[in-house]
């Protein structure tokens, strides 16, 4: 018998709420004011985390998020920055620093998409990828790794000394024709997460990857807001539905938790099984 894929607008279940899994800690999230940052911000201020938003434009979307986390009791602060500028990354670790006392917990979530065919890519939109999407992540990092050197493991939050969870794409590993910076960008993420992983492991700094596939974000509209693009879309994942933002954020959690703190340098793929290459279900 045939599956046929979920409707486009099923509504799911409500799930439980992650435990407080991260009292006391202090997280900063870039590219929070909308989409799965929006949600990772959410989801480890619900987990017990103080949480900086960060935004590049959108002020007034992260300052919802800020009171949206408020509102169920949490802390959080929005701060500016633009990921690919390394004096406003230097500025905003400094300021979320201040703020909070500290920085435990990275995701370097900050990304977009300037697709075209290759023969048709300016090298504006080839840069503008690579130095959001790749360069903005290590920016982010190095600075949060200085912190996480500086303070030493906080024995009363947390077994390690910083946590950094990357935000990757199921296109780290799935070629992308049409978006050959974006897959470029992420398969870069893939490595230096790797790297920066076996490098930090002995200053109890854990280094790991969110791999999301399909995902209800603005960012993919076109691709889940209509049923036909919806049942289009259902032939690459194999759970037939698509990932909402908190499935994002619940991985998340897990990662920047002690429960995970024998994990660093893997990618999770959060992505209903887009990663098994679903055409190949039926012998290719």
């Amino acid at each position: 018998m045939t599956t046929q894929p979920t409707t486009f607008n099923t509504d799911l279940p409500k799930r439980r709420p992650m435990p407080d899994l991260l009292s006391g800690q202090k997280a900063l999230v870039t590219g929070a004011n909308s989409g799965i940052g929006r949600a990772v911000a959410i989801g480890l201020a619900r987990a017990g985390a103080e949480v900086a938003v960060n935004y590049v434009v959108g002020e007034e979307a992260a300052q919802k998020v800020v009171a949206e986390i408020e509102a169920e009791g949490g802390r959080a602060h929005a701060v500016y920055a633009d990921v690919s500028s390394e004096d406003d990354v230097k500025t905003m670790m400094a300021s979320a620093i201040e703020t909070m006392g500290t920085i435990d917990i990275l995701v370097p979530n900050a990304g977009l998409q300037r697709d075209a065919a290759a023969v048709d890519m300016t090298l504006e939109q080839w840069n503008k990828v690579i130095s959001v999407n790749l360069t903005g992540q290590f920016l982010c990092i190095r600075e949060a790794v200085k912190e996480f050197n500086r303070r030493g493991v906080r024995t009363d939050v947390s077994v390690a000394a910083g946590k950094v969870i990357c935000m990757s794409s199921v296109h780290e590993v799935i070629a992308w024709a049409g978006h050959i910076n974006y897959a470029a960008s992420k398969g870069g993420v893939h490595m230096m997460m790797q790297s920066l992983a076996q490098e930090l492991a002995p200053q109890r700094i854990r280094v790991n990857a969110i791999g999301p596939g399909a995902i209800r974000t603005p960012i993919n509209t076109q691709a889940w807001n209509t049923e036909a693009a919806y049942a289009d879309l259902m032939r690459l994942v194999p759970y037939k539905r698509i990932g909402e933002p908190e499935d994002i954020a619940n991985a998340a959690v897990f990662l920047a938790s002690d429960m995970a703190d024998y994990i660093n340098g893997i990618t999770l793929f959060v992505d209903g099984g887009m990663t098994c290459y679903p055409g190949f279900a039926t012998g290719g």
